[in-house]
C-alpha cells in the first residue's frame, strides 16, 4: 500500500530558486508558492512516499467528501489490515462528521486562518467525536454560525450523540431550532449591556415562552409573521436589474444572475454552494468595473458580461471586520458625532471666555488633551520579554482631557461625562441637537442603546461593528434630508449597492428583527441591498431570493431557484425552500 519512489535531490538551479523565493517573501511579506515543493510543504523524500498510488500532497488536495469515498474503497490485507484495524474507524468517523455538518467541501490541506469561526468549531468537534471520551463538559459558543438549516439539523443530531455517551454540553446560542431542542435553557437579560446581567427565565423553551419579561421566550412562542410590512415590494418583468452572465469564480458553473435594483435580495444555499464567490468575486468587481467603465483582462474576469449597473454610484461591502484597531477609535468618532460634540462644548460661555475652540476638545490632537498620555487615557508599559501591558494614566485618571477642558460643562456634564453615557442616556440628553441625535436614535432603534459613546472600537463584536456601519450610512442620508428641511424620508440621489455577508451572526432573535427593519430602510432610501444569509427570518423578508446549490463544492455552483420566498418553497430541489415553508404564512 505504501511505496517509496526513487530519491530526489535539489539541483543547484532549484536551490537558487528557493533562496530567491525566500528573499522575495521576506522583503515583500507576500505569500508565494514555494518553487521547490510547489506548495506541497514537504521535502523530496517525503513527496516520494505514495499511499494507495498517490503522494500525500495529492491526497491533501482532496475534499473531505472525495477522500472519504477514496478511503472507503481501499482494501486491506495481511499485515496492513492489522495495522489499520483501529485507525480506520477513527478516520472515517471524523470524515463522516465533517460531511454530516456541511464541511464536505473543505480540502484536507485548507489552512486554519482561512476558516470561518463556525468551520473551525465544527472541525474541533470532529476531533472530539473520535475520542470516545465520557463525563466531559463541552462548552460551545454559537456552533451554528455559518450553517444552513439542513446542516444545523445534522449538527444537533451530532451533539445529541455526544450527550448520549454521558457527556454534558453547555451552548451559547441564538438559533431557534437549537433552543427548541435544548433540554434546559438559561435566558439572560432582560436587555443588553447595563440593562442585562440577570437570569430572566429557566427551563424548556415552552417554559421560557411563558415569561413575559423574556425577549427570547416572546419570539419563540410568537414567531415573526413575514413579511413584516404586510406585503413585498413588487418586481415586474420590466423592472431594472443588474444582469450578470457567465459567473465562473471558484465552483460557480457559468451561472447567470439577476439582481433587481432598489430591492432586498438574499443569496441562500448550503455552506460552500458558491454564495460568497458570487458576491465577492463576481458581483462586487463586476459592478465596480461597470461603474468605472474600465476594461479588465479576460484572465482576471470571472463573468462574461454585465448590464444594468449604470444607476449604481457606489458599491459598499458592509462586513464584520473591526471598525478601528486602537483606543482612539470610539463609538462617538465612528458614527460621526465627535465634531458636533466639540463644537457644542466650544459654544458654551466658559469655553468662549477661556478662548477655547473646538480643537481644544479633541483628544487626538490639540492643547486640551492630557499631555501625559496624549489623549489615550492609558499608558503603555513595555515588559521586555513579556507582552506589553497598559495602565490607567495617573494624571487624567483615564479621562483623556486636561482639567481646564473638563471644567467646561454642558447641562452640568463635561465631555468626559458624555463619553461615559450609554446611547440610551445620550438620546435624552441631546434631544435638541439633531446632528448628534439622529445617529444615536438609529443606534437605539437597532438594539445598540446599551453601548457607551466612549467605548473603544476594538471591544465591539463583529455584529455590533456591522450594524454601526449600516447606521452611519443611514445617518448620513437622514442628515442630508434634515438640511433640506424635509421631515419625511425621500429616496437618496446617490444610489448605492450594499453587500452584506451573514449580518445575523451573533444576533439575538429580537436584534434580527431590528436588523431586518434597518435593511428595509436602506431599500426605502433608494438603495439596492444584497445579503448572504442562512437565517430564515431574513430570507423570508427578501423581495428576491437567489438560492444556490444544490450541494456544496463541486456539486454546487448552480442557481437552484430564483424568485420570491414563496416561489423558492415550491422548488423540490431547494434545501432552503423545504425549511422556509414554516416561516411563511400558509396560503391556499
Amino acid at each position: 500500500m505504501v511505496k517509496i519512489s526513487t530519491d530526489e535531490t535539489l539541483s543547484e538551479t532549484e536551490q537558487e530558486q528557493q533562496r530567491e523565493w525566500l528573499r522575495e517573501s521576506e522583503e515583500t511579506g507576500e505569500q508565494k508558492i514555494c518553487p521547490a515543493c510547489q506548495g506541497a510543504r514537504i521535502n523530496p523524500i517525503a513527496r516520494a512516499v505514495h499511499f494507495a498510488g498517490k503522494p500525500i500532497m495529492e491526497i491533501n488536495r482532496m475534499t473531505v467528501s472525495d477522500f472519504l469515498k477514496f478511503f472507503r474503497k481501499l482494501e486491506w490485507k495481511g499485515r496492513e489490515a492489522v495495522i489499520v484495524r483501529d485507525i480506520r474507524p477513527e478516520i472515517e468517523q471524523r470524515l463522516r462528521f465533517l460531511e454530516h455538518v456541511g464541511l464536505g467541501y473543505l480540502t484536507l490541506d485548507r489552512s486554519a486562518p482561512t476558516l470561518s469561526g463556525g468551520e473551525s468549531q465544527r472541525i474541533r468537534l470532529a476531533a472530539q467525536l473520535g475520542s470516545n471520551l465520557q463525563g466531559v463538559l463541552y462548552v460551545l459558543d454559537e456552533p451554528s454560525i455559518g450553517l444552513h438549516p439542513r446542516d444545523n439539523t445534522n449538527l444537533i443530531q451530532t451533539l445529541r450523540q455526544l450527550q448520549a455517551r454521558g457527556n454534558s454540553l453547555v451552548i451559547v446560542e441564538h438559533d431557534e431550532e437549537m433552543m427548541k431542542e435544548a433540554d434546559h435553557i438559561i435566558d439572560l437579560g432582560p436587555g443588553a449591556g447595563i440593562h442585562g446581567g440577570q437570569v430572566v427565565a429557566q427551563g424548556a423553551w415552552k417554559e421560557i415562552a411563558a415569561h413575559h419579561r423574556s425577549a427570547t421566550g416572546l419570539l419563540l412562542g410568537q414567531p415573526l409573521v413575514h413579511p413584516l410590512s404586510g406585503a413585498r415590494r413588487p418586481i415586474p418583468k420590466n423592472h431594472p436589474c443588474i444582469e450578470i452572465k457567465g459567473a465562473s469564480a471558484n465552483n460557480l458553473q457559468e451561472v447567470d444572475v439577476r439582481i433587481p435594483l432598489q430591492r432586498l435580495t438574499v443569496f441562500s444555499g448550503v455552506s460552500g454552494s458558491g454564495k460568497s464567490s458570487l458576491l465577492r468575486e463576481v458581483i462586487q468587481p463586476a459592478v465596480l468595473h461597470g461603474i468605472k467603465k474600465q476594461a479588465l483582462p479576460k484572465a482576471l474576469q470571472t463573468w462574461s458580461s454585465i448590464q444594468g449597473a449604470a444607476p449604481i454610484a457606489h458599491v459598499t461591502e458592509v462586513d464584520q471586520s473591526p471598525i478601528g484597531k486602537t483606543s482612539r477609535s470610539t463609538v462617538a468618532t465612528y458614527i460621526g458625532i465627535m465634531d458636533p460634540l466639540r463644537e457644542l462644548f466650544a459654544s458654551t460661555n466658559l469655553a468662549k471666555a477661556r478662548g477655547f475652540t473646538a480643537q481644544a476638545f479633541s483628544y487626538n490632537s490639540g492643547p486640551g488633551r492630557c499631555q501625559s498620555c496624549q489623549g489615550q487615557g492609558t499608558l503603555k508599559i513595555d515588559m521586555n520579554f513579556l507582552p506589553s501591558t497598559y495602565t490607567v494614566c495617573d494624571k487624567c485618571q483615564g479621562r483623556r482631557w486636561g482639567d481646564p477642558v473638563l471644567e467646561i460643562l454642558f447641562k452640568d456634564r463635561s465631555i468626559h461625562d458624555v463619553f461615559q453615557m450609554s446611547v440610551d442616556e445620550a438620546v435624552e440628553f441631546f434631544e435638541n441637537q439633531s446632528k448628534i441625535l439622529i445617529p444615536l436614535q438609529l443606534m437605539q432603534q437597532t438594539g445598540l442603546g446599551y453601548l457607551t459613546l466612549g467605548q473603544t472600537s476594538p471591544t465591539l463584536s463583529g455584529g455590533e461593528a456591522q450594524r454601526l456601519k449600516l447606521i452611519t450610512e443611514l445617518a448620513n442620508t437622514q442628515l442630508q434630508t434634515t438640511k433640506t428641511k424635509m421631515r419625511s424620508l425621500r429616496p437618496s440621489s446617490t444610489h448605492s449597492l450594499y453587500l452584506l455577508e451573514e449580518p445575523t451572526v451573533g444576533l439575538h432573535l429580537a436584534d434580527v428583527q431590528k436588523l431586518i427593519v434597518l435593511l428595509h430602510r436602506l431599500v426605502d432610501e433608494g438603495h439596492t441591498v444584497v445579503v448572504i444569509e442562512h437565517h430564515l427570518d431574513v430570507i423570508a423578508e427578501a423581495d428576491h431570493v437567489v438560492d444556490l446549490g444544490p450541494e456544496a463544492g463541486a456539486e454546487g455552483g448552480h442557481i437552484v431557484a430564483a424568485g420570491t420566498p414563496e416561489h423558492i418553497t415550491k422548488q423540490r430541489s431547494s434545501h432552503t425552500g423545504r425549511y422556509l415553508k414554516a416561516f411563511l404564512p400558509k396560503t391556499k
